[in-house]
């Protein structure tokens, strides 16, 4: 392993009592160097330069068939979680993840990084692809106008970076700190407006001012959200900005209902889609946009730390406690 991604996400399961495969060692986005290979290997040789792809998967359901094996019933993610009740066998054998100096994982999992991409990028196709899962859900048609909730955070500035690959004319970035967002203007080019729920603390009605804010940038409406908050109902009073048959998508996972009944998505034409995960089409997707010279993310990864800090660094991703877009260990 040469670079290994942190995501708060995994930390959040631990605390949950979700990963019940533990003891195990976590991490699910990972690139590095092949050092061995089995006696049946044959698209890889040792010195090449790789990224793991986390997600095990049956390879035959009608998911696994047709491009989205993310949500294939026995999908699992090596050193993260199995997503339901029967997991891939592999999963029982490769679920050790990337904070390590190595990691085993079968061929299929594995996909050559371009030798223009540094591993650090290449820890990261995964959030990346998620990005791309997520701008795809939303079915945008071309000089769309989006919104992003938790713009400031990983899969935020990734959703940024990919937004012109997907037609995206106008970006409205929410955030919960002006200063930190203030600083995504310079990883785009596209025409981009702010709105910070801290300059709305300690009014009488913080979530009006919100939704009023966003309704006066965006008289038309966005055509599509994309929520990345685990805390949603922070920035959910600006949905109302969301214009006629707009797409919310969420990859949040966020735990509190949403607030929006029925019949007000109705009247709207509201189409609201939650996801996870990415296939491996949108993780190819990346590779070959980062390969090309067409995508370039290095300015993104913001803090990296040897194995030795690995607590410090996940210390620092969950609490939020520093401006931190992508954060990396570097074993």
């Amino acid at each position: 392993m040469k670079s290994a991604g942190l995501a708060p996400g995994v930390f959040t399961l631990l605390k949950m009592g979700m990963l019940h495969q533990a003891p195990t060692t976590i991490g699910h986005e990972g690139a590095g160097i092949v050092e061995a290979i089995g006696d049946q290997v044959r698209d890889f040789k040792v010195g090449d330069r790789v990224r793991m792809h986390p997600t095990m998967s049956c390879g035959r359901c009608k998911h696994c068939l047709t491009g989205v094996d993310q949500m294939c019933a026995q999908a699992a993610m090596v050193g993260f979680v199995a997503f339901g009740q029967n997991p891939v066998p592999e999963f029982r054998e490769y679920h050790p993840g990337a904070l390590a100096e190595y990691v085993r994982l079968p061929a299929r999992y594995v996909d050559p990084l371009p030798d223009n991409v540094s591993f650090d990028v290449g820890s990261k196709v995964q959030d990346l692809a998620n990005a791309v899962r997520c701008l795809k859900a939303a079915s945008l048609l071309p000089d769309a106008t989006v919104m992003i909730f938790a713009a400031t955070g990983t899969m935020g500035t990734a959703a940024i970076k990919l937004a012109p690959f997907f037609g995206i004319s106008r970006l409205v970035l929410v955030g919960r700190s002006s200063e930190r967002l203030e600083k995504l203007r310079a990883i785009t080019d596209l025409p981009v407006d702010l709105v910070a729920t801290d300059v709305f603390e300690g009014e009488e009605d913080p979530a009006a001012d919100l939704s009023g804010k966003v309704m006066s940038l965006l008289p038309g409406g966005a055509d599509a959200i994309l929520d990345f908050a685990p805390q949603g109902a922070n920035f959910w009073p600006a949905v109302a900005g969301l214009g006629t048959n707009g797409a919310f998508v969420h990859m949040g996972g966020a735990t509190q209902p949403f607030p929006v009944p029925l019949i007000g998505m109705l009247r709207n034409c509201w189409r609201v889609i939650a996801t996870r995960n990415n296939s491996r089409e949108d993780a190819r997707m990346v590779l070959e946009l980062l390969g090309s010279g067409r995508l370039e993310v290095d300015e993104l990864v913001t803090h990296r730390y040897p194995l030795k800090e690995a607590e410090t660094a996940i210390e620092a991703m969950t609490s939020r406690s520093q401006a931190m877009w992508w954060a990396v260990v570097n074993p």
